[in-house]
Order: C-alpha cells, then sequence, then structure tokens
C-alpha cells in the first residue's frame, strides 16, 4: 500500500475535535545543524522547540524564584507564570486547570494515578468506587502491551492484596473491548488503565469505547497519553478518562516534566507516593521547577495550536519514508494496525534473517531505535513485540521509526537510503558468513 494510517480528524478513537489549523514558519528548528545524524526517534524522545526554550529561559536567568515564595514579588510572579502553565495543559485535553498536577514526567505520574487510587481506595473501603461495604474492588485491569512502568505498577499492586489482570492483544496491538468487558464482568474491577498510544507500535486505542466500558462497570479509568497529546485530539470528558498522564518531552518540551489530570467531579482521590511540603493539593510535594513547568505549559501551547498541521505533514514524511524504504529493501513489513495508528510511527519487520541490532550497526549515521530491552549483554524483542505474538525472528528485525515536528524530507529520503544500503550490507555479511538466506527462507511470520 502506498500509504498507512491517517491525520485523525472529527472525532477520534481518543475523543476531542481537530486541532485547529494554524499556520506557522516553515522552520527545521534545532535539527538544523549541518553533518548531523538523521534522528528518527522521536518517541523515544523529541527535541526541544525553540519557542519553548524561549519561554523558558527567563526563568531560569531573570525570576528564579521558587513559586511557593508568595511573600514576595518574584514568587508570585514565578507562581503566575506556573498557573498560567496550567492553564495550557489543561486546554490541550479538556480537563480545568484545577484537575492538572505537575509530576517528573508520565513515569511518575503512571505511578501516582495506579498506585495512589488503588492505596486511597483500599485505605477507604466506603468510597464510591468500592463494590460494597466489606467487599472493596480489587482487581486492576491493564495491557500486556503497556509501557513498562503501568506494568510493573500494576504488578506491584499484587503484594498489596489487589489483582491484576493482564489483558492480551491481537497481531493489530489493539485490545479487543470484548475481552475487556468479560473481564469487567468476571468480578468488582477498580480500575482500568490503558495506553491510548503506544510507544513502539503506535498504535491508537478505541479510548472512548474503554472509558465507556470502564464507566458501565463502575472502575476508575487510567490512560497514559504521553505518546497521543499533542499527535492525536485528546479530550478528557469524550473518554471518560479519570486520570491521564503526560510528559513534557514527548511533545517538544523539556525533560523531567510532565502532568497528571485528576479528575474533579466526580471526584477521584489518590494516596500521595511521598510526603513533603504538602503542594500540588498535597498529592505530589516538591519544590515546583517553573522553568520546565513553563516549557511544558508552552509545548501544551503550541501543540493546541498547531498539531493537526504537524500530522498531516508528519503523515506525509511517514509515507514517503515507507515507500522509498520499499524500494530499497523489497519485502519490509509492517508491524501491528496499519490504518488506526499515530501519524509518525512505523514499526517495521526487515526481511533476509538479519536483525535490526545489525542494520542499525551498519547505519550510524541515522538515529531509530529497536524497541527491545538490554540485558547484559543480550538484546531481547521488547515486551510489546512478543505480545502481538509476532515470530522470535520478525521480533529481532524489527525497527521502531519515529517521525516529528523537525523531520524535514531530505531526512527521510537520505534515511531510506541509508537503512537500505545498511541491511543489503547485512545480509551480505549473514550471506558470507553462513550461505545465502533469501528474504523468503527467514520466514518471519
Amino acid at each position: 500500500m502506498a500509504a498507512i494510517g491517517r491525520a485523525y480528524g472529527g472525532t477520534t478513537p481518543c475523543g476531542g475535535r481537530d486541532f485547529p489549523a494554524r499556520r506557522r514558519r516553515a522552520t527545521w528548528g534545532p535539527m538544523s545543524r549541518p553533518n548531523r545524524p538523521i534522528y528518527l526517534d522521536n518517541h523515544a524522545t523529541t527535541p526541544v522547540d525553540p519557542r519553548v526554550l524561549a519561554a523558558m529561559r527567563p526563568w531560569w536567568e531573570e525570576n528564579f524564584a521558587n513559586p511557593g515564595s508568595v511573600e514576595h514579588a518574584m514568587g508570585r510572579a514565578a507562581e503566575a507564570a506556573v498557573e498560567a502553565a496550567r492553564g495550557h495543559v489543561a486546554e490541550l485535553i479538556g480537563a480545568a486547570p484545577n484537575e492538572i498536577l505537575f509530576t517528573s514526567g508520565a513515569t511518575e505520574s503512571n505511578n501516582l494515578a495506579i498506585k495512589g487510587a488503588a492505596r486511597f481506595v483500599r485505605a477507604n473501603e466506603g468510597s464510591r468506587f468500592a463494590a460494597a461495604a466489606g467487599d472493596p474492588r480489587r482487581r486492576v485491569i491493564t495491557l500486556a502491551t503497556e509501557h513498562k512502568c503501568v506494568l510493573e505498577s500494576v504488578r506491584d499492586l499484587a503484594a498489596e492484596g489487589f489483582e491484576p489482570v493482564v489483558l492480551p492483544v491481537g497481531r493489530s496491538g489493539l485490545l479487543d473491548t470484548a475481552a475487556l468487558e468479560a473481564a469487567l464482568s468476571e468480578a468488582p474491577t477498580l480500575l482500568v488503565s490503558v495506553m491510548a498510544v503506544n510507544n513502539e507500535i503506535g498504535v491508537v486505542q478505541d479510548l472512548a469505547a474503554i472509558g465507556a466500558a470502564a464507566k458501565r462497570h463502575g472502575a476508575i479509568f487510567h490512560t497514559d497519553a504521553a505518546q497521543a497529546a499533542g499527535r492525536v485530539p485528546v479530550d478528557v470528558e469524550e473518554i471518560r478518562a479519570d486520570l491521564l498522564s503526560l510528559s513534557g518531552h514527548k511533545i517538544y518540551g523539556p525533560k523531567g516534566i510532565g502532568a497528571l489530570y485528576v479528575r474533579r467531579r466526580p471526584r477521584v482521590r489518590l494516596a500521595p507516593l511521598f510526603s513533603g511540603g504538602g503542594q500540588e493539593r498535597g498529592m505530589r510535594s516538591g519544590t515546583l521547577a517553573a522553568p520546565l513547568i513553563v516549557g511544558l505549559g508552552e509545548a501544551c501551547r503550541i501543540a493546541a495550536t498547531e498539531a493537526m498541521l504537524d500530522a498531516g505533514r508528519i503523515a506525509g514524511q511517514r509515507d514517503r519514508f515507507l515507500a522509498a524504504l520499499r524500494a530499497e529493501v523489497p519485502g519490509v513489513e509492517v508491524n501491528a494496525d496499519a490504518e488506526r495508528r499515530v501519524a509518525g510511527n512505523l514499526s517495521l519487520a526487515f526481511p533476509g534473517g538479519v536483525t535490526a541490532g545489525a542494520i542499525m550497526a551498519a547505519a550510524p549515521e541515522v538515529c531509530v531505535s529497536t524497541g527491545s530491552a538490554c540485558s547484559s549483554a543480550e538484546v531481547e524483542p521488547s515486551h510489546v513485540l512478543r505480545a502481538l505474538g509476532l515470530p522470535e525472528a520478525r521480533a529481532r528485525a524489527t525497527l521502531r521509526i519515529g517521525i516529528g515536528r523537525f523531520t524535514s524530507p531530505a531526512d527521510v529520503d537520505l534515511a531510506a537510503a541509508a537503512l537500505g544500503a545498511a541491511w543489503r550490507r547485512a545480509v551480505s555479511s549473514l550471506e558470507s558468513a553462513r550461505g545465502p538466506v533469501s528474504a523468503g527462507a527467514a520466514e518471519q511470520g
């Protein structure tokens, strides 16, 4: 197929209406240096938008006051900047500013959402999320393809008396809502946590249907939207989310800052993860990092006005890259659902029996990733690819491509050519080592 996926318009599986398409200057921003590597790993992190950096700089260099120091003018100014940023974050996801908590990133947000909700309900068994007096809900449902911080948070709760349920996915990477309904019907459920856009395979879950199912069964609904915000429209009311996690460095903001949406009406209560000065309504103590918060706010402001324009351009770059790569590498295949995926993502399985690591080693000028976790010196296929049921050879031959706001047409053309040449060198090396291996002979499923 010449093109895959779509830049979502109208009502999306993540909820929300189209982002307004605004014009902006054509600029490649921080990625315009000559002789730089070609960066196609925008799911791991994005570069800081120059406008975000400009917004942050004064809060390091000029007004460096603690936002909690409201006794003096500089502290009050810092507090006002934090609250303005809170408003920008809220606007991006259709929330109210007083429903936004600042954290260090999506990992902390996910831990606070899942563990905080469970621990609060356990300590307050008469809450509205308890099944009945003396029969509190203990089931916590998530997916096998979630980020490790979600899976580990859910599994950690088992030691505290909760019942983790990890649902499978098919080769598409999408949740079967019938399987969710069955799991919800089997036992009283406290919480459902499903990622909006997968960080490896880019599939977009039907959050509106998932949120509706959770509500029918009285469960709290949490979504990790780190890869969704700014890429597809997200509206917490339309998806009926109670908790939603965000991360600054996934949307052209700084690292080390994130946010957690916590619904106020009906109110969702969390037990804090740690103790301190009671900042963020007592749910997340610690001095607020004004420069980072301002950067997150600016990144969200830009995303709210320009993301749809970005999505259309990025989808075009992705399709251009895939067409060029297929000309270089006959038989390269896309993992997971080809239509319901975020614009910039490709999870690609290479033929010929070579590994993704060998291709990357032969193309050091291209920054991509395998989606694999390293254990000692051994590289294992990621849990996400395993959860899709891919044969191990195909999983080991998979590269993740992440095209972003600052990816140029020249970048995708050069990357496709470089990866094609690297694949040919890797196949040649393999043939030299053990004899010819054709694309067809290395069956990948």
